[in-house]
């Protein structure tokens, strides 16, 4: 899903964004089973408010199983290893998320004061017919300045480190829905080389 040629940017913390190479038809079959038959539940947390599941509590239809398959998650893993130079645990969650109308993301940099953190996350967009005017960019922020604007575009791939300075939200949408599955991994320990 994440093409063997990045650009990894530094600055203000390591991120890339770029076309993933999910088919067509996979694009089409996920998001039509989001949009007809997926089991949405609300979270209100202080800082977003969103529909949301784990795709890997649920029975998925044979055309889009691969997201939780022990082959596709491996592979991703191994992909997300090589780009951050890290070691990550088999420990890995995949979860479905849904913005409407209205709904926006604040500032946040997903950084936990836990032990077993997650420490990289690739955010797989899934957004038929986007439009500028829909809203839902991923903002990547340097502390409260905004870096780069991302079009969650369909098709693309995002991914991060989790750190103090992995500042980021997304801005409010105006129309339609913001379809994302987010891959979230955990670094072994010691094998980070910033947070």
């Amino acid at each position: 899903m994440i093409p063997s040629k990045i650009t990894l940017n530094k600055q203000p913390y390591n991120y890339f964004s770029t076309q993933s190479t999910l088919s067509k038809d996979e694009e089409l079959f996920i998001i039509s089973w989001m949009e007809k038959m997926a089991p949405w539940k609300l979270k209100v947390t202080d800082f977003y408010q969103q529909y949301e599941f784990s795709l890997q509590h649920i029975k998925l239809p044979p055309e889009i199983s691969f997201l939780t398959k022990k082959e596709f998650i491996s592979n991703l893993k191994d992909r997300v290893e090589s780009i951050f130079s890290v070691n990550l645990s088999n420990e890995i969650d995949v979860v479905a998320h849904k913005l409407e109308k209205n709904q926006t993301i604040k500032i946040h940099n997903d950084m936990r004061d836990v032990e077993n953190r997650e420490t990289h996350r690739i955010l797989f967009q899934l957004n038929k017919n986007f439009q500028e005017e829909n809203g839902g960019f991923l903002l990547i922020l340097d502390e409260q300045e905004i870096v780069e604007v991302i079009h969650p575009v369909s098709g693309s791939v995002q991914g991060f480190e989790i750190s103090s300075k992995s500042n980021h939200a997304v801005s409010t949408v105006h129309n339609g829905e913001r379809l994302t599955i987010v891959y979230s991994f955990r670094a072994i320990a010691n094998s980070l080389q910033s947070t």
